[in-house]
Parts: C-alpha cells; sequence; structure tokens
C-alpha cells in the first residue's frame, strides 16, 4: 500500500476549489482520524507517512495547508518545515506533544505558521485550520498587484506595467500570471499548467512560459522571476 493516500467517499462530494490539506504524521490512527474528520468538514486531504512521502505528494500536488508532525523516523517534521519555507509560502502547522519554549522558537525561526499540541481537540484543530488558511487566503486576496523588478502586473484588470508603460499580453498570458499571482513561490506542475490550457498540451506551457518571460524578465534566456524547477514546473518569485 503506498503511503500517500487521498481521501475518497462515494456518499459525500467536494467542490473541485475545497482547500487542501496534506497530513504528514507517522501515526496511522493520527493520520485516519485528521483525513475523516477534516473531509467531512469540507476540506481535500490527502496524508503521507513520512517526509519521503510527503514530498513526492507536494511534487504532484498543490496544497493550503500541511499538518507537520514533528517527531518522524527518518527526516523530522521541523527539518521537512525548514527546508520547504526556503521556496515555498504554503502555510504550516506542526503537530506536536513538545510543549518547551525553545522547541517553539525553534518552530518559529523555520517559519511555522501554528502549533498543535498532541492530544488535540478536533474542534480546536478545525478552528485553527480554517484560520490559518482563511488568513492566507485574504493575505492573497488583498493584493491586487504584484511587482517584477521594473514590471507591477494588477490581478484585477489584468494589465502589466513598466512604469507608465503598458505591456501587451494575450488571455492566456494573464491567465498564467494570475495563476502564478495566487501561489507566489510555490511550485506549480506543468501538468496542473497544461490542464489550465486549451489544448492541454505541456509542451504549448513551455513555449508559452518562454513567451512570458521575453515580457516579464530582463534576460529572458537567465530568468530571475519566471524560473524552471527541475522535476517539479515552474515557479513565479516575486518583489
Amino acid at each position: 500500500m503506498s503511503s500517500i493516500q487521498s481521501t475518497k467517499t462515494n456518499s459525500k462530494q467536494l467542490a473541485d476549489d475545497a482547500p487542501h490539506i496534506l497530513v504528514v504524521d507517522d501515526d496511522q490512527k493520527i493520520r485516519a482520524l485528521l483525513a475523516r474528520y477534516l473531509f467531512e468538514n469540507g476540506f481535500r486531504v490527502t496524508t503521507a507517512a513520512e517526509s519521503k512521502a510527503a514530498e513526492a505528494a507536494m511534487r504532484g500536488l498543490s496544497f493550503d495547508l500541511i499538518l507537520l508532525d514533528w517527531m518522524m523516523p527518518g527526516k523530522q517534521g521541523i527539518t521537512l518545515a525548514r527546508e520547504l519555507k526556503e521556496h515555498s509560502d504554503v502555510p504550516i502547522c506542526m503537530l506536536t506533544a513538545r510543549s518547551d519554549v525553545g522547541d517553539r522558537v525553534e518552530g518559529l525561526e523555520a517559519g511555522v505558521d501554528d502549533y498543535i499540541s498532541k492530544p488535540f481537540e478536533p474542534r480546536e484543530l478545525l478552528l485553527r485550520v480554517r484560520n490559518i488558511i482563511r488568513r492566507d487566503t485574504q493575505n492573497v486576496s488583498s493584493n491586487d498587484e504584484i511587482r517584477l523588478g521594473p514590471f507591477v502586473f494588477h490581478l484585477t484588470r489584468g494589465e502589466l506595467k513598466r512604469g507608465e508603460e503598458s505591456i501587451k499580453l494575450t488571455e492566456r498570458e494573464r491567465d498564467l500570471l494570475r495563476l502564478f499571482a495566487s501561489r507566489p513561490g510555490s511550485p506549480i506542475p506543468r501538468h496542473e499548467l497544461s490542464n489550465d490550457d486549451a489544448t492541454g498540451n505541456e509542451r504549448a506551457i513551455d513555449v508559452q512560459i518562454n513567451r512570458l518571460r521575453r515580457k516579464i524578465e530582463t534576460d529572458p534566456s537567465n530568468p530571475i522571476y519566471l524560473q524552471t524547477v527541475r522535476g517539479k514546473g515552474y515557479i513565479l518569485h516575486t518583489d
């Protein structure tokens, strides 16, 4: 059996845009409890038993929140959190039985967004999960523009400008920029980008990316903002 599992049921259907949570914990009972409880409360859930499985899941899927156990065999959760925060803005909530102040400081220094102490009350966990996702969504939606060096992209208007100069964009380029802007600093898989394209062709995505780079990069052959993440897809870094 795979150590990565997605919650599925025939009795309840979730919206395609329901928040997606990755639960990473080596305790099978806790994974099952969290997966069932979160699904029943409107979340899509994928579970992983350890860090390597979590990393594999993140190569193919995008998540709105990671519930991450601190103590696990192999790579510990705090180490994974620190590595993730170097290249991703996805919120992380640690699941931990460690209550020492020093441990919490270490987690905050690693960029962890919140803690849930074990054993936890499911209703408290649900409130914290909703608050983290709401806060993260508000942070994204409150910013109607992204800056890429001398360029500014206005999400609502779909307008790219360099100073007072307007840069012409195709509708597809606007859609791509909006998608990247919704997850700045997080890799977006090529297959997800191609699914959003009428052709569904991953090679066509590479062409679109190269064209977009020529409009937002000073040196398209050496991109600073719209970069390739080998084996994962593309990532947009904003100022």
